[in-house]
């Protein structure tokens, strides 16, 4: 073959790859977004019904998620992701103090998740986030205490570290009956003790 014919055909093969990767890509986001879902309401779920659920097949979910665990942590990392990401945009929709509590929300929500798999991959998990988001966590919980403080609302004697201790209830989410309205009301309490109270001594 010569080059002249060689060209066209090496063309079409570039310019078919974006568009494979990026429905590997959609698969792969689709098998996240069930398994997240799946997780949080049953311990026990399988790959199997994992990949029927996000309409691939088993072949195409264990090319991106060799194992259990492998799914386990990417869904992890996923979640962490998006809590980091949007300290920034709730501060940016709404006052400090609301943004607080809405992040501290979704932190509910991530270890609701969490401890629906916790018997599997807990040491994983809990290395994962001390180590490798430890720093981002801690950063996007002072992004969002900085802001509070600066508006009058957050008391100044608090940091990132005491917030993540007074949340540690969260990470140990029981899943019986009443457990939901229970965590919101511990973190009505977190939240009233890290408000600014006028006159307070600093």
């Amino acid at each position: 073959m010569s080059e002249r014919e060689q060209e066209p055909q090496e063309r079409q093969h570039q310019e078919q790859r974006p568009g494979l990767r990026s429905d590997a890509e959609r698969n792969r986001a689709r098998i996240l977004e069930v398994a997240r879902t799946a997780l949080t309401g049953s311990r026990d779920v399988t790959l199997n019904s994992i990949a029927r659920q996000s309409g691939v097949g088993q072949g195409t979910l264990y090319r991106h998620f060799p194992n259990r665990e492998a799914l386990l942590l990417a869904v992890y990392r996923y979640d962490v992701r998006e809590l980091i990401d949007a300290a920034p945009a709730l501060l940016a929709a709404h006052p400090p103090l609301e943004a607080l509590r809405l992040w501290l929300d979704r932190l509910g929500s991530y270890g609701r998740i969490k401890q629906g798999v916790a018997d599997a991959v807990a040491a994983a998990t809990r290395a994962d986030l001390s180590s490798e988001y430890y720093g981002e966590v801690t950063g996007a919980i002072t992004a969002l205490l900085d802001a509070g403080k600066q508006a009058g609302a957050v008391r100044p004697d608090v940091d990132a570290g005491e917030v993540l201790h007074l949340v540690g209830f969260l990470w140990h989410a029981g899943d019986g009956n009443g457990w939901d309205a229970r965590a919101q009301h511990l973190l009505d309490l977190v939240m009233d003790g890290l408000r600014s109270r006028p006159g307070a001594s600093p």
